[in-house]
């Protein structure tokens, strides 16, 4: 089933929180693209206004900027709202252990501002970034949803956290719960900037400026990339999915795994580059391999990647050539 052919009532209004970021914004242009309302509420303090600016003119978009660690304004913007995609967080492994207290404050208190909030407003499904990253030093590969390790970053734990909030809101408070456990997402909008960026940006960043990036550990560590169009897929899926379903995570991802090595060579080849990397010491918090078993989210979501590496990264190889 393609995301486009998820059928809403034409007065659907969907709400996404972190709709400035990366992923958020994709989902702003999807829906908008389907012809429904959507209203955004972020903070803008790692989402960034240019995001949303090709969104303002559209009469079906609106923008409200503030924070859901603000219970009143979790509130205010699940007012006759149908659908919340909630993607608001504090998104950095080293950050949350340099800072656990603002990760807990953020991203547990702020996500059960947002189910209570959307609980009392009657939301139809509430569908909530989770990660990869609940898996932990559990060695299992690929990972399926049922086996988890102990977690290695405050913001795993954030995340796990969450997923059993979301559990007991669907159980006691009536409100349909979708938890997107996301594995290395890409894709346009996504910053190469700043200390904690993600490596894929990062890397065409370096190659187009023809530096050589860097890599921590020997680069034989493995992740799933994932597109960000397969991520709008599984929101949306989950938004039509049955009540069954609910109060579950689901690993959102590709299901084919690729060394960093392997990943730096493929992008190396698109971009007509030769450049040796720089390896620097692993990141603490890092997990080694990283993979997904999404039998779970096609038998129960209709889930189905459309996008293989190379096809994915192609088109984000021309977003930042034109962006960058």
């Amino acid at each position: 089933m393609n995301c486009r052919t998820a059928v809403f009532p034409e007065s659907s209004v969907f709400l996404i929180t972190g709709g400035a970021g990366f992923i958020g914004s994709n989902l702003c242009e999807a829906i908008l693209s389907m012809g429904h309302r959507v209203r955004v509420l972020d903070n803008l303090s790692t989402g960034y206004a240019e995001n949303i600016a090709g969104f303002r003119s559209n009469p079906k978009f609106e923008f409200i900027e503030g924070d859901i660690r603000d219970a009143d304004i979790c509130n205010h913007v699940c007012d006759s709202v149908d659908y919340v995609l909630h993607h608001a967080a504090a998104v950095s492994v080293p950050e949350s252990i340099e800072k656990p207290v603002d990760y807990t404050r953020t991203n547990i208190m702020g996500t059960v501002n947002m189910m209570e909030a959307a609980a009392k407003n009657s939301v139809k499904k509430f569908v909530y970034a989770s990660s990869s990253a609940v898996y932990g030093d559990d060695e299992t590969m690929p990972k399926r949803e049922e086996i988890v390790g102990n977690r290695l970053s405050t913001y795993a734990v954030t995340k796990f956290a969450a997923e059993e909030y979301a559990h007991q809101y669907t159980m006691h408070y009536g409100l349909d719960c979708y938890g997107m456990r996301y594995f290395n997402v890409y894709g346009r909008r996504q910053d190469p900037n700043g200390a904690y960026a993600a490596v894929i940006p990062k890397f065409i960043e370096c190659l187009l400026r023809d530096e050589p990036p860097t890599i921590h550990g020997d680069g034989e560590q493995s992740r799933d990339f994932v597109y960000v169009e397969d991520v709008v897929q599984a929101n949306l899926l989950a938004c039509v999915a049955p009540h069954e379903a609910a109060g579950e995570a689901y690993n959102v991802a590709s299901g084919k795994r690729s060394s960093l090595n392997e990943m730096y060579t493929v992008l190396s080849k698109l971009l007509g580059k030769d450049l040796k990397p720089i390896f620097r010491s692993e990141r603490k918090g890092d997990i080694r391999h990283s993979g997904a078993d999404i039998s779970k989210i096609r038998e129960k979501l209709g889930y189905e990647p459309e996008y293989d590496f190379e096809n994915g990264i192609k088109e984000a190889i021309q977003w930042y050539k034109e962006k960058l």
